[in-house]
């Protein structure tokens, strides 16, 4: 009888390409590929990993995932991690933040059931009081802001990421990195070892990558953004990715209701009663009109 290969659990902890570093239940990682031509893994993903040679491996299948964060546009998309059940927002009170990239990175959080953090992080430089002042509305919406100074203290957000497999999110210069290398003291030094196993300096500064803080504490660390496109999110489904529409879905005069005005829209009403903030139900609309006009290039 033949043998079967031995086939490896393990869990993908950094990208680059059509490659990626595995790391085995023992602590050993592998550089491998995937069966095929076509990958399509996120950092976080659970894998099946045959071994092909000393350090290497091919992916042979992928565990379903529980819960898959991605950027998406008319072209492509990219994923960002796989898994994740808690998201963090990095922002800052300088440089500014874009406060759509926000939502945008909320609605992404919601389409996937991923609960969300935001952490206002520089928060000892002079703009900070105002922006907290700010990100009161998000408070009502049941989201927690969590103050921080991660070059001197990254203790409040310690107890936030336990037992929780998170993604860092953000646009550049928010402050990621210094959060990364506080939780992980030793981070600068692992994100070596992954440029070396992948055989690539750009690695470090432009893919995922992840750390365990502890037995089930993970943290994804992802690229700072400037853009967080939702073409996956449907016109149906973005409402309920807005937690303060929930309330009045199906309350419309009309079943079919975008919520862009149409007459006697229950969601309208309530922002002009003062239940939903303006500008959130502005950016939803914009994400409406991205979806309406990427449906009609399809068709």
């Amino acid at each position: 009888m033949p043998v079967e290969p031995t086939l490896h659990p393990g869990q993908v902890i950094a990208v680059h390409g059509r490659q990626y570093l595995v790391e085995l239940h023992d602590g050993e990682t592998l550089a491998c590929f995937p069966r095929g031509k076509r990958s399509e893994l996120a950092c976080g993903d659970r894998v099946a990993v045959l071994r092909t040679a000393r350090g290497q491996g091919v992916i042979e299948a992928t565990d379903p995932r529980r819960t898959l964060l991605y950027r998406s546009d008319l072209h492509r998309q990219k994923l960002i991690a796989a898994n994740a059940d808690l998201m963090i927002v990095v922002l800052a009170g300088a440089p500014s933040f874009y406060e759509e990239l926000l939502d945008r990175c909320l609605v992404a959080a919601e389409h996937q059931h991923i609960a969300a953090l935001i952490v206002l992080n520089k928060f000892d430089l002079q703009p900070s009081v105002a922006v907290l002042e700010r990100l009161q509305r998000y408070v009502a919406l049941g989201y927690e802001v969590v103050p921080l100074i991660a070059r001197q203290d990254v203790g409040p957000l310690r107890p936030r990421l336990a037992g929780h497999i998170s993604v860092l999110v953000g646009q550049s210069g928010m402050g990621k990195s210094t959060i990364v290398n506080a939780l992980v003291p030793d981070a600068r030094a692992a994100i070596g070892d992954i440029s070396i196993a992948l055989d690539s300096g750009r690695h470090t500064t432009t893919h995922a990558r992840l750390y365990r803080l502890g037995p089930d504490t993970t943290l994804i660390d992802s690229p700072g953004m400037q853009e967080f496109g939702l073409h996956h999110v449907s016109i149906g489904q973005l409402p309920h990715c807005f937690v303060e529409f929930r309330a009045w879905i199906g309350q419309c005069r009309f079943n079919d209701c975008r919520h862009l005005g149409e007459p006697d829209c229950a969601v309208q009403a309530a922002q002009a009663r003062g239940d939903i903030d303006a500008r959130r139900l502005a950016v939803y609309r914009k994400l409406v009109r991205e979806a309406q006009a990427r449906d009609r290039r399809r068709y």
